[in-house]
């Protein structure tokens, strides 16, 4: 159970512009605080620090994952007219020392020139894994790690409502040192049950299972700002939830780049991206498991509401067929007619994971290039038949891909699948999964989701061979033209450390794509 050990807090802006009020709810065990606000980037930039906060201290509601915690006003800022747009963390700290971390994005304000490209922080995806207060959309985290409930158990008690009025915990926010990856560093050896990320690093954090997979600090969209700072390209921050703010977040911009784990889209932010790239918008989806689950927000911004496989049982909005496309489920289920698909190309349905346990544990954690013709490849020196990533590791995590065929010309084509476009580009491929092999004699370390749900998804009805099929999938490297824009799909997640590791096709391949579509670093 969460207790007052230390200043917890949360804001009541997911962004603002300069200008704005942020106000902060606060509870303490000892007071005066102290807030720091800084800029994280390739450089920890202080901007502004309040001392002598008076805090008090407050219960936390058996509910507070659900409705929140309630607090009253601890204190407020104003978003400074020179504070640059980005991610900006908020740490407060008591008289002992304790500290707790939250964040507000600093977007460019309406009178401000904007930059060819905007960076999408994946905030409804932090919302969904965030477990203070008892649960996230996955378990009951609280009771899993306080031995309460087995794995199974606690996956039952994953909630379909989840409030943003709450702190995070700070081991999936701010994970300290050098937080693992989630992939299996080498491919297994004969007979060994396969481990993801670092074990000793997580009993000694006291990790979650759901630890690695959301927020900024230390981890993907991170990770990229660090390279692209660096590299000199130029670019704005904004949210998932600013679509739910303002309907035109993306007027004045050229690109649009999606790096971090970008699982969670409303069908605001859905339909406005879709619509811009068709405009003649370019997407740069440097990721994986992308806009995978709809969500929706109520109680004006306050709550997240996030059914996934049981929207068709659970949420109230499916019933009745005037509101059931504001209800939550996959993407991808007919009720929608809006598969993610048909603007990125590919989907997690038809990927899955690789080298996560015994998902692909063996594999390759690369790319085989097959198209060394494409765009994309000019200048890398490579072709057909190489792999690359491999000594990073790059393919892990979760991937999104597409049903494969190969052509007369012996190279992949996209095959039938749910908003598949026809005109898709194949460029690499690796396999993926979407769950461990049920012959396996190891404990699964990776649960699946709904099978039932996702063969009548994808296949129309349940049967063995549909549920084979749904096991083999690929992770997928490919653009397409969509409308009068273009996107280009990195296809996994873990792209970013690719550019990190400083991988000379992955950096070549990224700056290509940034070529194309505008972006050029400073000179």
């Amino acid at each position: 159970m969460n207790t007052i050990d230390r200043p917890w807090f949360y804001p009541d802006k997911v962004s603002a512009e300069p200008g704005e009020t942020v106000t902060l709810f606060a509870s303490a065990p000892t007071s005066p605080c102290t807030l720091t606000i800084s800029r994280i980037g390739k450089e920890v930039t202080q901007v502004a620090r309040f001392e002598n906060l008076t805090i008090g201290a407050h219960p936390i509601p058996e509910d507070a994952d659900r409705n929140g915690c309630g607090w009253p006003e601890a204190t407020t800022f104003e978003i400074g007219a020179d504070w640059a747009t980005g991610y900006y963390d908020l740490t407060l700290e008591d008289p002992d020392g304790n500290v707790s971390q939250h964040f507000v994005c600093v977007r460019k304000g309406s009178e401000q020139p904007k930059a060819k490209a905007v960076l999408i922080l994946a905030t409804n995806t932090y919302s969904a894994y965030n477990y203070w207060g008892g649960s996230n959309a996955y378990a009951d985290v609280e009771a899993l790690m306080s031995g309460q409930a087995s794995p199974e158990a606690s996956r039952e008690g994953a909630i379909g409502r989840l409030s943003r009025m709450r702190p995070y915990p700070q081991v999936l926010f701010s994970p300290p040192g050098a937080p693992p990856r989630l992939i299996n560093y080498a491919p297994r050896a004969v007979g060994q049950m396969a481990m993801p990320g670092d074990m000793e690093w997580a009993m000694q954090q006291k990790a979650s299972p759901y630890d690695g997979s959301a927020c900024f600090l230390r981890k993907w969209e991170h990770v990229f700002a660090i390279w692209a700072e660096e590299a000199g390209y130029d670019f704005d921050y904004l949210t998932d939830f600013d679509f739910e703010r303002n309907a035109d977040a993306l007027d004045g911009y050229q690109t649009v780049l999606i790096v971090g784990h970008s699982e969670y889209w409303s069908g605001n932010q859905r339909f406005a991206i879709e619509a811009f790239v068709n405009a003649g918008g370019n997407l740069a989806c440097l990721s994986g498991n992308t806009c995978y689950w709809k969500i929706r927000w109520e109680e004006g911004g306050r709550t997240m509401v996030s059914h996934k496989m049981k929207g068709e049982e659970n949420d109230p909005m499916w019933p009745a067929p005037e509101t059931r496309k504001e209800a939550t489920h996959l993407w991808s289920h007919d009720a929608f007619d809006a598969p993610e698909a048909r603007f990125l190309g590919l989907s997690f349905l038809y990927g899955g994971y690789h080298r996560l346990a015994m998902c692909a544990g063996r594999g390759s954690a690369a790319y085989t290039i097959y198209d060394d013709t494409h765009w994309a490849l000019e200048g890398t020196d490579l072709y057909y038949g190489d792999v690359i990533g491999a000594d990073v590791p790059l393919i892990g995590y979760e991937n999104d891909g597409c049903p494969i065929q190969f052509g007369e010309d012996g190279l992949p084509k996209p095959g039938k699948g749910i908003g598949i476009p026809e005109n898709l580009e194949i460029i690499g491929m690796t396999p993926a999964t979407l769950a461990e092999p049920e012959r396996s004699p190891y404990p699964k370390m990776v649960p699946m989701e709904g099978e039932d749900v996702l063969v009548r998804v994808t296949a129309g009805e349940d049967t063995p061979a549909a549920r084979a099929r749904l096991m083999r999938g690929h992770a997928v490297m490919a653009s397409f033209k969509c409308g009068k824009g273009e996107v280009f799909n990195g296809g996994t997640t873990e792209w970013v450390h690719g550019l990190a590791a400083r991988d000379p096709f992955v950096e070549k391949i990224t700056k290509n794509v940034f070529a194309r579509f505008g972006l050029h670093p400073a000179a």
